[in-house]
């Protein structure tokens, strides 16, 4: 008898991983906003504003980390146009900041700054309907799924794979970066959005808002950490799992490629808009650099240094590398780029499967020690 869904979805972890992610949580909800309203700001004990803000935007990169494992782990799909799925998400709730500020603008009009200051006379059409949370947030996931589905199935449809994906998706987040770079394109050309004001209402720079969107953004990153267990261990994972391996072997056996690779590719762009809406209200900004193809290369360099194939790799790696970021752009910022190529060179050449592998395989040979 197949077990009910909540029950294979909570064997997903081990007791051990529940404990982990109950204490995740329970540092994120309970102890940082305790410590940040809390705790006087002379105490060595006070989370301030600038810390909530850069964890908050890590553990947003913590959830693209987690929905390329998702793709180029069991999929065996490296994609190198990840970051426009998140642009995408974060200009999709930016349309509808930006709607927030209403006349409090720099010329207290009711069309955005951008469009008074090119001489805009109306809303586009596409942004009809932005001023609705509810709209914002189903086309936060109906954009980059859109837009992942038509592509994906045109590229895995034409069997296109390895490096030549690779270089389409590098090619197409370009080709987006270019045009949200156009101011007639009505996004606000290379400055973006920014200045926004309130979110359902409510003061976006307010402390407490900031826990909220904090404490969000927690709670999704555990909720897709649980949702991908769940996925991977299903049938579903195991298939997809076996065309990476052999892609051959499987359509033998009679299944179809192509839906699997598509419905793996548009639910981690789905993941990725996700963390793009909940990455913009707490960095204040959204612009088309967002696309770069570096920063997709990023993407990939926090999966690879965490262990790919593994979740919580991504995760780690995400923490961990752009930690390093925050350090070396303030002390050293020169060398970041120089730093971030040695570091890919080697994890590629001395630790192919990230820091995971790492612990595991020291892990191992205490255990055979003992």
């Amino acid at each position: 008898m197949r077990k009910p869904l909540t029950l294979r979805i909570l064997s997903a972890l081990d007791t051990r991983a529940w404990i982990a992610l109950a204490a995740f949580l329970a540092l994120t909800l309970v102890a940082v906003p305790v410590l940040h309203l809390a705790v006087p700001e002379e105490s060595a004990f006070h989370v301030s504003t600038y810390a909530i803000t850069l964890v908050g935007k890590i553990m947003c990169y913590a959830l693209v980390a987690v929905a390329m494992d998702l793709i180029w782990g069991y999929g065996g799909i490296l994609s190198l146009g990840h970051g426009l799925f998140f642009a995408l998400g974060g200009y999709a709730f930016g349309m509808y900041l930006m709607r927030q500020i209403g006349r409090d603008g720099s010329y207290g009009a009711d069309l955005p700054d951008f469009m008074v200051f090119l001489d805009w006379k109306a809303l586009p059409w596409f942004w009809v309907g932005s001023d609705h949370f509810g709209w914002a947030t189903l086309l936060v996931l109906a954009l980059p799924a859109a837009v992942a589905f038509v592509f994906g199935y045109f590229a895995f449809r034409s069997r296109i794979k390895g490096v030549y994906f690779s270089i389409i998706t590098q090619a197409l987040t370009y080709a987006a970066m270019l045009l949200f770079f156009r101011n007639e394109t009505g996004f606000g050309g290379n400055n973006g959005f920014t200045d926004f004001k309130r979110i359902l209402g409510h003061g976006i720079t307010t402390p407490e808002m900031r826990l909220v969107l904090f404490g969000l953004t927690a709670l999704t990153l555990a909720a897709a950490l649980v949702f991908a267990a769940w996925l991977v261990k299903s049938k579903f994972g195991r298939v997809l799992t076996a065309i990476r391996d052999a892609e051959s072997r499987v359509m033998f056996i009679g299944y179809n490629p192509l839906w699997y690779k598509l419905t793996i590719w548009t639910i981690s762009a789905v993941l990725c808009g996700i963390a793009g809406a909940l990455y913009v209200p707490q960095v204040g900004i959204i612009n088309p650099s967002e696309m770069s193809p570096g920063n997709s290369i990023e993407i990939a360099i926090w999966v690879a240094v965490g262990g790919r194939g593994t979740l919580i790799g991504p995760v780690i790696g995400a923490f961990v590398v752009n930690l390093a970021k925050s350090w070396f752009t303030v002390s050293f910022p020169e060398y970041w780029l120089f730093f971030l190529g040695l570091l890919f060179i080697v994890v590629t050449l001395m630790l192919p499967q990230g820091l995971v592998g790492l612990w595991k395989k020291i892990m191992r040979k205490e255990g055979a020690a003992a």
